[in-house]
């Protein structure tokens, strides 16, 4: 999605917001079987500006829940703004899909709190309720237009969302359409 929003400048807006794709805490996932499904990524890894990915090769136990890495986003964009979560969001990424790390330990979401500028002292803002409120309200917003999976699009004024990866030239042709609709050219 960052390449679109590149493309596409300031035609096209993103608001991330958080889809919980394991909601509740899971201890003592297998290693091996989450190491195994982790082969999934190779086709997304496959696709254009598609990031890095990498099957899982660490020691690190596979992430527990999806709640932690969103309360780290959501106090980035509290204390540091847009720019902060989206360093924050694009760092997630990385630990995860490119370096194998447990992002739902303290140990690395201090880590990469740290390394995107942000104050240590603010880190207590992440365990704050009222954005763990607002973390379940986006994954009850998004259940409610049938997201099940991410990444997940919905053009403003439409109740159609596009889940899962999928190649770019699909996102262009669904955006191209809407502003050419919206412009009145088609």
């Amino acid at each position: 999605m960052r390449g679109i929003e590149e493309e596409y400048g300031d035609k096209v807006e993103f608001e991330w917001r958080s889809f919980l794709l394991r909601p509740d805490p899971q201890k003592g996932r297998s290693l091996e079987k989450f190491a195994k499904y982790t082969q999934s990524w190779l086709r997304p890894a496959a696709e254009e500006d598609s990031g890095n990915f990498r099957v899982w090769e660490t020691q690190h136990g596979p992430p527990s829940h999806s709640i932690p890495p969103h309360l780290l986003t959501k106090a980035a964009r509290r204390v540091g703004g847009d720019a902060k979560a989206k360093a924050v969001s694009e760092r997630l990424f990385e630990a995860y899909f490119a370096e194998n790390l447990d992002i739902t330990t303290t140990e690395t979401m201090q880590a990469i709190w740290k390394e995107c500028g942000l104050d240590e002292a603010d880190y207590v803002h992440t365990a704050d309720d009222d954005l763990l409120q607002e973390v379940l309200e986006d994954h009850r917003e998004a259940m409610k237009f049938g997201v099940n999976g991410v990444p997940a699009i919905m053009l403003v004024g439409t109740d159609v969302a596009i889940t899962g990866a999928h190649p770019r030239a699909l996102y262009r042709r669904w955006i191209d359409r809407t502003i050419a609709e919206r412009e009145g050219t088609v």
